[in-house]
């Protein structure tokens, strides 16, 4: 066996590894570097996990900050709304509306908000600074022991940078009215350093009503020691506000000039839909190690805001006021991670055990309103909700040859909380316990190449007040079935990676995941809702070339089946499920002179209802970008936002809605939120 490719076991049993910089994994083709569990991330376990560079994530244009998250492979992120509210999320052949069964942390703070107003796991990632990303730590499928809630499809981990090597001022201007400035830099305070950081955002985007986003973002973040001897403190705060122009329906498109109520492709139905968020946070993260192994503990606490105004079926429900709703979220949360990895010997085989501790803790009031032009007509339903979680994992992995490794782990999940309803038949309290066993193997490697097989049991929680509901909320009467607290998914996974070639770093993952209820998106509430249980089927295909330093390519392929398992004579087939997802890109560029990059990414064709006689539109959109570094440390930068001018759609429903003059009972359409057409924006930069 090649040394490049074996742990590099520690005398004190952990990694001994630099604090700043990552470094490469050799045979593996994968980036090791220091993550937020404090340690080097170990070798992979899956084909499909891996650790993506800040570097990569920022080489690329993008639109908006959650289109970072698509240097996933596979990851689509869209937006059917105004640029405040959470990112539409796809992969592995699930729509996961605005962050459900995708984890995402932050400096380890979990995004995912569970019973949250608007839908299940919303994941705001709005706060996102990218260009203070070091890494994003990818994994897919329910294979690990050391993440629960909302990761059965995937979990990503964002880590911040510590330190930045110059100090950076940005100001960037484009079309449609986009502004923004980005001042950040690092200093040394005492034995340590602190990060500091300030983003402010203004943006009206191509709509006939102006966004008028006002987003203002900062970030402190103080540290000292290294990741595996040392501590990080963070502060985070963020606000915005925005108005939205959400999907439309198609027919409104159409019709042209004629007719009342029709709109032209960026029109509006609703001017005054839109919203206002907040996030504060504290988090911090300690590491130490001894003879005894690693460990490592985090906390967070966060404070956060939603008031959501939406209008999805305009004047369908009432006819004279419309239909638009106001859902509230405030909520405060804590929790902590505690893990410890040592290394020891079974029977004289390498092997490393790790063991952890998680618990979570949400304070919430939650609300749903009838609103007018965003004034108050009536409540909904209007509740208090306290939800608690506690997760125990442990894992082995034991290397018995130069080829063969094995990791096995078992995790037990604990939910608990009461709901505290203005209906008082839906109040109570909830409770469930859920224990899922993980197991994988790694074969190689040989010629530089390693084959996994993974399988394992997961969850995903359901929305607690669904656990507790006894009455429909609108009339107070009509029995409704609750739903459990949680939900089983299981998958399982076959892949190899190799860098047989010189430069280039290629995995293939094929892959199954099944789910005893799906999530589903409803048009007309703006919710998800529990519905039927599901498979999907599918193969990635990932590859990135460095033919030489200054010159990469990288193509993702992705192909998912995804099915409901049960009769039902509406059909098999699950809304918003794409098939296809591609994308492909080429970046250039030394540390001074011309740099730029293209990027090409595909959103294939989704049934939008369960026959599937009602399909979405595909789409391919390109990014471009060329600029200049300057041995002073400047740089000149234009960003074309696609730069074909696409005319497609960045999400698609299908569901009813009423325009005025039309039947009372509604019209089933196809309702759209169209891509932004090309823009330019240009960046001043300086680093100093």
């Amino acid at each position: 066996m090649k040394p490049s490719s074996r742990r590099e076991w520690g005398t004190r049993g952990a990694l001994a590894v630099q604090a700043t910089q990552p470094t490469n994994a050799g045979a593996s083709g994968v980036t090791r570097g220091i993550s937020s569990e404090g340690a080097a991330a170990p070798q992979p376990t899956a084909a499909s996990a891996m650790r993506i560079d800040g570097t990569e994530v920022n080489a690329v244009p993008y639109l908006r900050p959650g289109e970072a998250l698509e240097a996933v492979p596979g990851l689509i992120v869209t937006q059917h709304s105004g640029e405040g509210k959470a990112n539409q999320y796809f992969l592995r052949g699930f729509n996961l509306d605005h962050g459900t069964d995708l984890s995402i942390k932050v400096d380890g703070m979990p995004v995912n908000m569970p019973t949250h107003g608007h839908g299940q796991g919303y994941a705001d990632i709005n706060f996102l600074i990218p260009e203070l990303i070091q890494s994003l730590y990818v994994r897919k499928g329910p294979y690990f022991a050391d993440v629960g809630d909302f990761s059965s499809a995937g979990a990503v981990e964002i880590d911040y940078l510590t330190k930045l090597p110059k100090n950076l001022a940005e100001l960037t201007i484009g079309s449609f009215g986009y502004r923004r400035g980005l001042a950040a830099g690092s200093v040394p305070v005492g034995a340590g350093t602190l990060l500091s950081a300030i983003e402010a955002v203004k943006y009206n985007g191509p709509w006939d009503v102006p966004d008028d986003v006002r987003k203002i973002n900062g970030v402190m973040r103080y540290s000292q020691g290294t990741a595996t001897d040392g501590l990080t403190l963070t502060a985070m705060a963020y606000s915005n506000g925005w108005n939205a122009t959400d999907q439309v329906p198609q027919r409104a498109i159409d019709q042209g000039t004629i007719g009342p109520g029709v709109i032209g492709r960026f029109g509006s139905l609703d001017p005054t839909d839109g919203g206002l968020a907040s996030r504060f946070s504290l988090s911090g993260n300690f590491a130490h190690s001894s003879e005894y192994g690693q460990s490592r503990i985090s906390a967070y606490a966060v404070r956060s805001g939603l008031q959501l105004y939406n209008n999805f079926t305009y004047l369908l429900d009432d006819p004279v006021q419309g239909d638009q709703f106001n859902q509230l979220d405030r909520r405060t949360l804590g929790g902590f991670d505690a893990r410890h990895a040592f290394d020891w010997r079974l029977g004289g085989l390498e092997t490393q055990t790790r063991v952890g501790l998680q618990s979570r803790y949400d304070d919430v009031h939650v609300g749903l309103f009838k609103t007018q032009q965003r004034g108050w007509l009536s409540t909904v339903r209007e509740d208090r909700v306290r939800e608690g979680n506690v997760g125990v994992w442990i894992d082995s992995t034991t290397r018995w040859t130069d080829w063969l490794r094995t990791t096995v782990g078992i995790r037990e999940d604990v939910f608990a909380g009461s709901v505290l309803s203005d209906t008082p038949e839906n109040s109570g309290n909830a409770q469930a316990s859920m224990a899922s066993p993980k197991a994988g193997i790694v074969l190689g490697p040989w010629y530089k190449t390693e084959f996994y097989a993974n399988a394992g049991y997961g969850l995903h929680s359901n929305d607690i007040r669904g656990a507790t509901i006894t009455l429909d909320p609108i009339d107070k009467i009509t029995p409704q079935d609750r739903v459990p607290l949680l939900v089983r998914s299981k998958g399982a996974e076959l892949g190899v990676r190799t860098k047989a070639i010189d430069g280039l770093t290629s995995s293939v993952a094929v892959f199954v995941l099944d789910f005893d209820s799906e999530l589903l998106f409803v048009g007309d509430a703006g919710t998800t809702e529990a519905s039927r249980p599901s498979r999907r089927l599918g193969v990635e295909w990932t590859n990135k070339y460095k033919p030489v330093p200054w010159l990469t390519f990288d193509l993702d392929v992705a192909y998912t089946s995804a099915r409901f398992t049960d009769f039902d004579v509406a059909g098999d087939r699950i809304p918003g499920a794409p098939a296809w997802i591609a994308s492909g890109a080429i970046t250039f560029g030394h540390e001074t002179g011309w740099f730029g990059a293209l990027k090409g990414r595909y959103f294939g064709p989704r049934p939008l209802i369960e026959d599937d006689s009602v399909r979405s539109q595909s789409s391919l959109i390109f990014n471009a970008r060329a600029g200049y570094r300057f041995d002073n440390g400047m740089r000149l930068q234009l960003d074309v936002l696609n730069l074909f001018n696409a005319k497609t759609n960045q999400i698609e429903y299908h569901y009813l809605s009423r325009l005025p003059g039309e039947p009372i009972g509604g019209v089933a359409d196809r309702h759209v939120h169209p891509a932004e057409p090309l823009a330019m924006r240009l960046t001043l930069a300086g680093k100093f």
